[in-house]
Order: structure tokens, then C-alpha cells, then sequence
């Protein structure tokens, strides 16, 4: 287990963003029901970190993903006590209307409505607004001691923080008496750059758990696409293929090496690559829509890439002529 502030959390959680995101990741009500059995399935393998937001689920399904973790979690068929053990974090967006404390404590309470819960594992801020509107930025930070002080969370965090503005919130909140537990980072073979670097390094000095978002590179790096042309897997439609187009051509080179040590060790791609994740120190969440890629994706713990392994990877992640697209609120 990985100590997290007060919480104990698996090596590895699950990412719920495709559950109710019918633009990027196809959601269809009809899923629910393998949506139930993949969660069934990672609680009873040891999984106990599950990540959510305020904002996944798009159009009318705003909320659909918060809505469905807390279905599931209510109706686990498995013991009392597995089902307490597990840890949801969810995500408050810093939407314009949000400008103070109380908003984010209403949107805090909202939330554990929605998953049925009477307090959150950890409450983060989904994004910075000090590339846009700093101003607001302070009511965000009130807002995490708000919820914290209410009992409405038991640890806080932060998402897409660079370096520098996550040091400033530590120091703000450590003097209001809130110890910052989580930072989650767009992190993984394909998004290592020296922001991401930096930001482990921060974090592994104060203390802070990093959570991994996207440690597939939304799905580039499972080993479906870009290693054996003219396989017959053609691109996801929408913006992933776009961004597909643009960097899988360049990636060759590591997806081959990935795949050689995947075929050494008797394991996939995608599980070399969350691998990879939880070697650099991080709790990599991975998203899951079927039993098929949650069994996959349970295949990356109980065992580790060697050193030598883990050097090779990321010296060819480093040589990739494009990398992936940082999210447009990431701060410095």
C-alpha cells in the first residue's frame, strides 16, 4: 500500500473519466452493467483508489461518473469491510461562477450526494486558474480548507499543478493547518517531461502522493496501435485519433521496445507501461470501460520492471520527436 497523508491506497487506482463521457470515450447507458462488473472486479483484486470529478459526464450525464461510482460502490456484493476500505477522490472544477469558499464546500456536498458518501477520501481542485484568472485562485485554496475543516473531506489535493504553484498552495495550506496529501500530473511514457519530472521530485521531497492520470496516453500506449502496420486497427474518431495521427508514427521506436520486454516477461504493453508508472514512485490511474481492460490492466501489479528496464524505457520515451499535448491548465 502507498500512504497517501492519512489514507493507505493501492499501487495502482482506477481513472472513472470514460464513465459518462459520450465525446471522447463513446459512453453508452448500456455499459453500466459491465461498467459494475469491472468495478466488482478491481475491489475484489485490492483495488481501493477510485478517481472521479464534479465534471465527467457530458452534456445531460453531467455528474453520470460520481453518479455510478456511488451505485456501485452501495450495491458491492463483497464484504462490509472491503467496501469501506475503498478511497474515492473526487474533483471540483473551478468554473467562473465558483469565486468563493462556500461554492467549492456547496459543490463538495453536491458531490457526496452523488456518490452517497458522507465524506470523501480526498477532495482536490481539478485545475489552477493562475494562467487565466488568478484572482480566483484563492477561493479555490479556501475552498479545499473549507471542506477539510468540515469534515467533508479526509485529505486534499490538487490536479494539473506545475511545479512552482504547487509549492505555493503547500505552504498556504501547511499554514492553515491542511497537509496537502495528492498531486495528480498527466504522467506516463508519452507525457515525461521536465515539468512532470520536477514535480515528482517536489512532491517525493514534501511528502506529497502523486497520482498518475493517463498512463496509456489515452490508449497509445496499450500496444493496439502503431507497432505492426497494416494490423487493421484503425484510429478512435474525434480528437484521439487527431492526436494519434500526430504522435504514434514517432513512437515506433518505443512501442517495440515495450513490446520486446512484454513478450520477455509474459505480460502486455499496457501493462509494461503502468508498470513503468508505478517504478517512477506515482499511483498510476488507468480507466477501464470493459472486464477485458480492467483484467489487463490488474496484470501490471505483482511484479516490477527492473532498473535496467525501466532506464531503457525511458531513455527511448525521451528520444520521441512529439510527445503528448500537456492540458491547457497545467500551471508552471
Amino acid at each position: 500500500m502507498v500512504q497517501f497523508g492519512p489514507l493507505k491506497v493501492s499501487p495502482m487506482g482506477l481513472g472513472t473519466w470514460s464513465w459518462g463521457n459520450q465525446f471522447l470515450w463513446g459512453y453508452e447507458e448500456g455499459m453500466d452493467t459491465e461498467l459494475q462488473e469491472v468495478f466488482n472486479l478491481v475491489v475484489s483484486s485490492g483495488i481501493n483508489l477510485f478517481d472521479t470529478a464534479d465534471s465527467y459526464g457530458t452534456g445531460r450525464l453531467n455528474g453520470r461518473s460520481e453518479q455510478l461510482l456511488g451505485q456501485f460502490l452501495a450495491e458491492y456484493p463483497g464484504s462490509a469491510r472491503v467496501q469501506q476500505n475503498v478511497s474515492i477522490a473526487s474533483k471540483f472544477a473551478a468554473y467562473p461562477w465558483r469565486l468563493t469558499s462556500g461554492q467549492f464546500v456547496g459543490a463538495c456536498r453536491a458531490s457526496l450526494k452523488r456518490l452517497r458518501q458522507d465524506q470523501l477520501a480526498i477532495g482536490q481542485l481539478h485545475w489552477s486558474t493562475a494562467n487565466y484568472a488568478p484572482l480566483q485562485e484563492r477561493a479555490l485554496w479556501d475552498g479545499l480548507v473549507a471542506m477539510y475543516d468540515e469534515g467533508l473531506v479526509q485529505a486534499v489535493g490538487v490536479s494539473n499543478y506545475g511545479p512552482k504553484q504547487m509549492q505555493r498552495i503547500y505552504k498556504y495550506l501547511a499554514q492553515r493547518d491542511v497537509p496537502l496529501a495528492s498531486a495528480q500530473v498527466q504522467f506516463s511514457l508519452l507525457s515525461k517531461g521536465s515539468d512532470q519530472m520536477d514535480i515528482l521530485q517536489i512532491c517525493q521531497d514534501l511528502g506529497i502522493g502523486v497520482i498518475a492520470y493517463s498512463p496509456l496516453g489515452l490508449g497509445m500506449l496499450t500496444g493496439r496501435y502503431g507497432i505492426n502496420t497494416g494490423n487493421g486497427v484503425a484510429y478512435p474518431p474525434g480528437p484521439r485519433g487527431l492526436l494519434f495521427r500526430q504522435i504514434l508514427p514517432g513512437a515506433r521506436p518505443l512501442l517495440e521496445l515495450m513490446q520486446e520486454m512484454a513478450s520477455r516477461r509474459g505480460k502486455t504493453v499496457a501493462q509494461v507501461a503502468v508498470n513503468w508508472c508505478i517504478c517512477q514512485g506515482t499511483v498510476p490511474i488507468p480507466g477501464a470501460k470493459s472486464l477485458a481492460q480492467a483484467k489487463g490492466t490488474l496484470g501490471a501489479l505483482g511484479w516490477r520492471l527492473s532498473g535496467g528496464e525501466v532506464a531503457a524505457l525511458s531513455e527511448a520515451a525521451d528520444a520521441l520527436p512529439r510527445s503528448m499535448v500537456q492540458n491547457i491548465f497545467q500551471t508552471k
